[in-house]
């Protein structure tokens, strides 16, 4: 249930984004993802509470972290800077204590009313463009309660909403939240469950009864189905065809979006390996792939 003045942890507001919904759009990110993709670009997303993340380049060695943030048991080595990670709750003064901000806080909590104010920001871009607010993260509909006072007050002043969702949660909970957009953007990454499973960490049964229940609430309602190519996960022709017949089947969108290895440096940033090593994905086969899907959608 939706409730008034409920707080939401957001670890960054993007403006002028063209990518993430019709228009220019204010991409609110949210903490918290209930998956674990391997390829994940926004690691810094998963946790769903504040954690700390390090800059190297930042860091001019004053040792303040190593003797204020005891709790961190911070210490460098081999010219890193090692800290316990795993501190659920962290010290009100954390963010005070670097002074360079090599080490930060990601992650703050926020109203609805503080999010829009900083949203509305933006507002004459949206009129021109017909863009507005869009929801991602992590995972959105983790902050549930947050997600949805935020995306009703947007819808109250008259702006236009998108949430970009892996589609991971109760079906009553991606239901209720999806009246108050103007259109949905959905990952499906793979659609068979051991494969799902062994690559995010969670079966897809959830995921795919929650577009199948979404577009029978809304039949009206704009959806576009995403699927990040990975190499070595899902970058051939078979798995490719039939989410996109998936997603003509329920009348909506279909875009393929390329690899990218930009989130390399965040897993640094938060003292983890990067799980997916060094491969890559050429252009010549993502393109080779985007004629196949765009020929699927055109006629099947």
């Amino acid at each position: 249930m939706e409730t008034l003045m409920s707080i939401g942890i957001v670890f960054n507001i993007q403006h002028f984004s063209v990518h993430d919904g019709h228009g220019i759009r204010t991409v609110v990110f949210l903490k918290g993802c209930p998956l674990r993709c391997k390829w994940c670009a926004n690691p810094e997303s998963q946790k769903a509470y504040p954690e700390m993340g390090w800059t190297k380049k930042e860091c001019i060695g004053c040792g303040g972290c190593i003797k204020e943030l005891k709790v961190l048991a911070c210490c460098f080595e081999q010219e890193r800077l090692i800290w316990n990670a795993d501190v659920l709750k962290l010290p009100d003064f954390a963010d005070d204590i670097c002074p360079s901000g090599a080490l930060h806080v990601i992650g703050k909590c926020m109203s609805a009313d503080e999010v829009l104010a900083e949203v509305e920001k933006d507002q004459k871009f949206y009129e021109n463009s017909e863009g507005g607010l869009t929801l991602s993260g992590g995972e959105p509909m983790m902050q549930d309660a947050f997600a949805g006072e935020l995306l009703a007050k947007a819808k109250s002043r008259h702006m236009r909403t998108s949430m970009e969702t892996c589609g991971f949660a109760p079906t009553d909970t991606a239901v209720r939240l999806c009246r108050h957009l103007d259109e949905l953007i959905m990952d499906i990454k793979l659609l068979d469950p051991d494969r799902h499973k062994k690559w995010t960490g969670a079966d897809n049964g959830m995921i795919l009864r929650n577009i199948h229940a979404i577009r029978e609430a809304y039949p009206d309602l704009p959806i576009l189905v995403r699927t990040p190519v990975i190499p070595g996960v899902n970058d051939n022709e078979d798995e490719l065809i039939n989410i996109a017949r998936l997603a003509k089947k329920l009348n909506a969108g279909y875009e393929i979006l390329k690899y990218h290895r930009l989130g390399v440096s965040k897993y640094e940033s938060l003292n983890r390996e990067y799980p997916m090593g060094s491969i890559e994905l050429s252009a010549e086969r993502f393109e080779q792939l985007k004629r196949i899907v765009e020929q699927v959608r055109k006629t099947y």
